[in-house]
């Protein structure tokens, strides 16, 4: 796994669709119920193997993260002694935390070429919205050790084929027009479609915010730039791969996915997670019973 040592997490987005909250925190470190988004991702890319991990954020989330960035201890260890120390900041010992400023909000392959010159080989992409969730856990399991195998399976995959692979999560049918849709053939992706309408959906499985890139990503990035493709520019670069050499999926039909970027799917997030958490499910299930009731 040491040849994919880098992974990116995108988090510059304005987040508009979550304001006002968004004014005080960034969307990628709200809490899913108690543990920060970004916390979630962070252990993940540790868990693939992963040394140095680099945040796309606009200016704003830079001021608003400095002093987790910087590592500094915000809690000694004299507050929630119950909890690990994982649970209390961001990062973890062993893993470089590496900013990078992304001064307009320009879309998702944009937001790649922010980061790219400081990365050498082939490199995981995580959205810094989008939670993927096998198992649901209290922070005093915080960590990688229990972190979502999400990103682990891509490099699994990379190592399998020696092909650039995404993550697919299957979503109801009347969904499809909210995402990048992807046909499939086995593990390959044929094709990839950009919020169809149901009927011309290729399949109900979409893009999850997890890619596993190849080394000359840049250059191909190159020949779809932003000025003129947009935010469409990363759909142009995945059907570029499908085009040459091939593109593959990994799909995680047993996760959960949770999208920290629109508040009502947001709730919703909160209270799946909360009630398949063995710590609060049940209180929290005799609660909404009573409540309906």
């Amino acid at each position: 796994m040491a040849e994919v040592r880098d992974a990116i997490i995108l988090a510059g987005g304005i987040g508009t669709r979550m304001l006002p909250a968004s004014l005080f925190t960034p969307k990628e470190a709200l809490p899913l119920v108690d543990t920060p988004v970004i916390n979630h991702l962070i252990w993940e890319a540790a868990k693939a193997g992963v040394e140095r991990v680099h945040l796309v954020l606009s200016n704003r989330k830079r001021e608003l993260l400095h002093d987790h960035i910087e590592n500094e201890i915000i809690h000694g260890n004299d507050v929630r002694t119950d909890l690990p120390r994982e649970a209390l900041k961001l990062g973890i010992d062993g893993i470089e935390i590496i900013p990078h400023i992304q001064t307009s909000s320009r879309g998702v392959a944009d937001a790649i070429s922010v980061a790219i010159d400081q990365i050498e080989g082939a490199f995981l992409v995580l959205l810094g919205d989008m939670v993927m969730v096998e198992e649901h856990f209290s922070p005093k399991q915080s960590g990688v050790e229990m972190a979502s195998e999400a990103s682990l399976r891509l490099v699994k995959m990379f190592e399998k084929t020696r092909i650039p692979c995404v993550g697919v999560y299957p979503v109801e049918w009347r969904e499809v027009c909210k995402y990048g849709v992807v046909g499939i053939s086995e593990n390959t992706v044929t094709e990839i479609v950009e919020k169809p309408e149901e009927e011309n959906a290729p399949s109900n499985y979409v893009l999850c915010g997890r890619y596993l890139l190849p080394s000359n990503t840049s250059k191909i990035l190159g020949e779809y730039p932003v000025s003129e493709f947009g935010e469409l520019q990363s759909i142009y670069m995945l059907n570029h791969l499908i085009s040459n050499g091939g593109l593959m999926c990994v799909k995680y039909d047993e996760m959960n996915m949770y999208d920290s970027g629109e508040p009502l799917e947001w709730l919703k997030s909160q209270i799946d997670h909360a009630l398949k958490r063995e710590d609060i499910g049940k209180r929290l299930s005799e609660w909404i019973k009573s409540r309906v009731e």
